[in-house]
């Protein structure tokens, strides 16, 4: 009898834990499981710390799965973020025109500074931004950024910098730029890295702008982390484990360029074999300024100076208010 007691005791609290699992399942309480994310990658260097947190295992280490994706055209990008279908992206202030125009992005962090250059042939006449006016300048697109950059720098130049101002803007896809140099299609060239320090290293050309060195941009953020407002509101725990493991691969780069790119060439993560060359241009981004909190705080106010800008210039509305925009675009995720 004591036997049977025990036995029936048993059964009961097996039959008890079962059905309390399989209750807790159906009513919509599935297994808990790791956050997954698809983030977009370009394969240059101005992205290689959304590339080295996966490499050095940071995503994994803060509680989320990410896969890196390439090749998303950069409108398809702001609608997956948008939409909640990425986390985060890196980009810059060519972003601004699409939050203002109601896109459910925000800004959470700063990057780098200084990936992008104008450049004019060795023996062109021009000498100065003012030089530029009535002249082609070669862009990878219309409203892209390094055409921002060149128009900011020519209005400060007294130059009308919109579209349909003093500067002729002609497109060409960003990797074929050069090329079109070569073929006399420009008179000077608005580029990103690589391909203007590859322009820059080639004795054919000066540097008329290296938003790196040059004033206004000079120590500013070029590049920040954007990231989904939907998310940022359904999923912030997620959102924020993404930021912490981008903030370790940002201090990570910043202090190991060289590692860096023998690790970016070695996954083939970027198109290059040139590890001094990558290492360079890693370093010129100064990573290493732009973690921890500090950065945070200097990111909005980075944010702050492109959108004054882009209103100046005509790339936002002139009527809008630089300040609540960028304080209804930036978020310190915690």
């Amino acid at each position: 009898m004591k036997k049977k007691l025990i036995l029936t005791a048993v059964i009961a609290v097996f039959c008890f834990t079962a059905c309390k699992k399989k209750a807790g399942t159906e009513s919509g309480s599935p297994p808990s499981r790791r956050p997954q994310f698809d983030i977009a990658y370009s394969g240059i260097t101005c992205g290689a710390p959304v590339a080295v947190a996966a490499l050095k295992g940071f995503y994994a280490e803060e509680g989320v799965d990410v896969e890196l994706v390439s090749g998303t055209a950069f409108e398809a990008q702001q609608a997956a973020l948008a939409s909640g279908k990425m986390p985060v992206i890196n980009g810059d202030f060519q972003f601004f025109p699409a939050i203002q125009n109601g896109f459910d992005i925000k800004i959470i962090s700063g990057l780098h500074e200084g990936c992008i250059k104008v450049l004019v042939p060795n023996d062109s006449p021009i000498q100065k931004i003012s030089d530029l006016k009535g002249k082609t300048v070669l862009v990878d697109g219309i409203g892209g950024t390094p055409m921002m950059v060149t128009a900011v720098a020519a209005g400060r130049a007294g130059l009308k910098a919109g579209i349909d101002g003093d500067i002729i803007w002609k497109p060409f896809p960003w990797d074929q730029l050069l090329q079109a140099m070569e073929k006399g299609e420009g008179d000077a060239v608005a580029v990103w890295d690589p391909f203007a320090t590859q322009g820059e290293r080639s004795g054919k050309y000066r540097t008329l702008i290296d938003i790196g060195k040059d004033e206004p941009f000079a120590g500013k953020n070029c590049c920040f982390m954007f990231a989904s407002g939907k998310l940022i509101r359904e999923e912030p725990e997620s959102i924020a484990a993404v930021l912490r493991a981008i903030q370790k691969a940002i201090a990570w780069t910043g202090s190991h360029p060289e590692e860096t790119a023998a690790l970016l060439i070695s996954s083939k993560k970027i198109a290059s074999d040139d590890t001094e060359f990558i290492s360079a241009l890693i370093e010129s981004y100064k990573y290493h300024n732009y973690h921890g909190s500090h950065s945070i705080i200097k990111a909005k106010e980075d944010a702050l100076f492109f959108a004054r800008e882009l209103i100046t210039i005509g790339y936002l509305p002139a009527d809008l208010d630089a300040q609540k925009f960028i304080d209804e675009t930036f978020v310190a995720i915690n």
